[in-house]
């Protein structure tokens, strides 16, 4: 597959920069596999969308990774953290921006001088290792921490971003993006799920900066695929297997909680329980194990996430879904509209 086959034209105008004042109220375009079929619907439809399934969400928490500060000489500078390099240490890795680079030993003052930084090292691909120091780093990250949102929304984080770029159930923090799928649920559309026969289990994978990373290679078998730890409890694992033992479908929501389970899975096709790290990149053609529909966002083009849909719902039907999403003015990318994948009838 070539990237030219990721390529779509979106205007720009189709980019959501807010959310809606309702998660629930976002549009729905359900695409039918199997009677390769797509249809208009709203989200708060999504339960009677589907016989009595399992819904797999990724409970991941976004934390404040976005730091602005400046340099001893006076520069602007921005680092976007990514993970510690060890528990209970305040060395991170970070990726760092500032117009004239960085070196090892530089010193950094960040979240209007209440964080001194020290640059242990250069790495590859812009990133960094630094030293954080203050009283309570941890703390004092989540109260000065900008919300890290996309690159395509285009203005400044808000306060309104730190409940609204988040899922309702988040439990566990380390993304530095969000799983977009889940931002459209509330309380009342998980209770909706349940009363209608639903049931719900949760992974953890903790979404990293390569999620906006466009493929540069001009063959996709080419490209180099991010990093992602993932975790699948115990009680997840047992979930899934009743639910196949009850032939029940699994219902992935978003594309993080696709590479968790697909990339856990054992000889028999069973994910199993446990920590774990994937470069899966899945792409077509790809046989997935575990998945039977698959709840998600609209995508970037020349996108990894985009290659997925393509994957699990076919290239011409996800290019004809995309299509009919423009021409209805469905609102794209992390704050817009929702897709839901069905394959089999209700």
């Amino acid at each position: 597959m070539r990237i030219s086959d990721l390529d779509y034209e979106l205007p720009e105008g189709l980019i959501a920069q807010e959310p809606l004042a309702k998660r629930d109220a976002s549009r729905l375009l359900l695409v039918d596999v199997d009677r390769d079929d797509v249809e208009d619907h709203r989200f708060s439809e999504l339960p009677g969308l589907l016989p009595p399934s399992l819904f797999v969400f990724n409970d991941t928490r976004v934390f404040p990774a976005r730091l602005l500060g400046r340099k001893a000489t006076g520069g602007k500078v921005e680092l976007l953290l990514l993970r510690k390099r060890a528990a209970g240490e305040n060395r991170w890795l970070a990726m760092g921006r500032s117009a004239k680079g960085f070196r090892p030993g530089m010193e950094l003052s960040l979240c209007e001088d209440r964080l001194g930084a020290r640059v242990i090292a250069t790495l590859d691909h812009g990133q960094l290792e630094v030293d954080l120091y203050a009283d309570e780093v941890d703390a004092l990250i989540e109260r000065a921490g900008h919300v890290p949102l996309p690159p395509y929304i285009r203005r400044p984080d808000a306060e309104a971003d730190r409940e609204r770029y988040q899922t309702v159930y988040a439990s566990k923090p380390g993304a530095v993006a969000a799983p977009t799928a889940g931002l459209h649920f509330t309380e009342e559309t998980l209770r909706a799920l349940r009363d209608a026969g639903h049931e719900t289990a949760y992974v953890t994978l903790h979404v990293g900066p390569g999620t906006f990373r466009p493929v540069q290679a001009d063959h996709l078998d080419d490209h180099e695929m991010h990093e992602e730890a993932y975790e699948v409890p115990e009680t997840t694992a047992d979930a899934i297997r009743r639910a196949r033992d009850e032939d029940r479908p699994i219902v992935a929501v978003g594309t993080t909680v696709v590479r968790t389970l697909e990339a856990s899975v054992d000889a028999d096709g069973t994910p199993v329980a446990g920590f774990g790290a994937t470069r899966l990149f899945i792409r077509p053609p790809y046989d997935f194990q575990v998945i039977d529909h698959l709840l998600t966002n609209f995508h970037l083009p020349r996108s990894t996430l985009l290659a997925l849909v393509m994957a699990f719902a076919g290239v011409e039907l996800t290019r004809r879904a995309y299509r009919k999403a423009i021409d209805g003015r469905y609102r794209f990318y992390s704050y817009g509209d929702a897709m839901l994948i069905r394959k089999g009838a209700p």
